[in-house]
């Protein structure tokens, strides 16, 4: 994860009926704000209260349509396969549920890390929802999108919902929200970080008592913390690092499961000068927290 300009929309947004050019669309980056596990169901998921926000950094994905109804991506992820690919998924469960007979040649740019907590794979599956659904002219509505994306993961409804959100549940309840968008310094320290271990940690806390989310955006981003981080630190010395030396320069937490960690600044200018200082070894970005997913920026939606 290198710096990277922000997204911008496409020359043209997409019209009514099937394209026939490419179709070239941003998948942001999210950051947990705050993250509150408040409880542990019978079935093994846990109950969250988060704050989601988009970056104006992240991949990039060129769909291309195709009219025999063959579904082709480019490239192949290291340790993926493609029965567990979520572009593919996405693409493959929107034909399904449509009854399109359209296909597509997907191109993905992949700048985010994999186990980052960035959101990679759900903001991958929620462009590729998305953008088909431009693409092949079918005019679904974002709930009815929002609804498929949750039966790729539980992170992919706020993709395709894009707005900054406060989240319940397993994180797929959400409610718009309007974030301060501050500028960030993201550090990826070079470790995978591994969400079912974590979440089966015996030390993570899993009973904080649920709050408001107007107390939650009351209390402000000073007061708020993510409960994984205590315990990713005690198991991944390299992220315990990046946050020590992060939060020696500005306030800094995990996003997600990590293993990215990110500060919080409050002038691009300071952000800049934080970026030039991030030690050799770790992948860093700059970014500026978004309230509107630059997708649906991209897309006119």
């Amino acid at each position: 994860m290198s710096r990277t300009a922000p997204f911008s929309a496409p020359s043209a947004a997409p019209g009514s009926g099937t394209r026939t050019e490419p179709l070239v669309l941003p998948a942001p980056a999210k950051l947990n704000r705050l993250l509150h596990i408040t409880g542990r169901r019978p079935d093994g998921y846990h109950e969250l209260q988060t704050l989601f926000q988009f970056l104006d950094v992240g991949d990039t994905l060129t769909l291309r349509p195709r009219a025999d109804g063959d579904l082709h991506l480019t490239p192949r992820l290291d340790g993926v396969t493609e029965e567990d690919n979520l572009i593919l998924r996405a693409a493959r469960l929107l034909q399904a549920e449509s009854g399109t007979r359209l296909g597509a040649d997907i191109h993905l740019d992949k700048r985010l890390p994999m186990g980052g907590g960035l959101g990679g794979g759900s903001s991958d599956a929620a462009t590729a929802l998305l953008g088909l659904d431009a693409l092949w002219g079918l005019g679904l509505e974002l709930d009815a999108l929002a609804r498929l994306g949750l039966r790729l993961g539980a992170d992919v409804p706020v993709f395709v919902r894009g707005h900054a959100a406060w989240a319940e549940g397993i994180g797929e309840r959400l409610t718009p929200v309007t974030l301060d968008t501050p500028w960030f310094v993201v550090v990826h320290p070079g470790v995978t970080v591994s969400t079912p271990a974590v979440f089966g940690a015996p030390e993570l806390t899993r009973h904080t008592p649920p709050i408001t989310m107007a107390r939650a955006l009351q209390g402000g981003a000073a007061s708020w913390r993510n409960d994984c981080q205590d315990t990713v630190r005690r198991h991944y010395p390299e992220v315990a690092r990046a946050l020590d030396w992060l939060g020696q320069r500005a306030p800094t937490m995990l996003t997600g499961t990590g293993a990215c960690v990110f500060a919080r600044l409050e002038s691009e200018s300071r952000a800049e000068r934080l970026l030039a200082e991030v030690p050799d070894g770790w992948h860093a970005v700059m970014a500026r927290g978004l309230n509107r997913s630059p997708l649906h920026a991209a897309l006119g939606r």
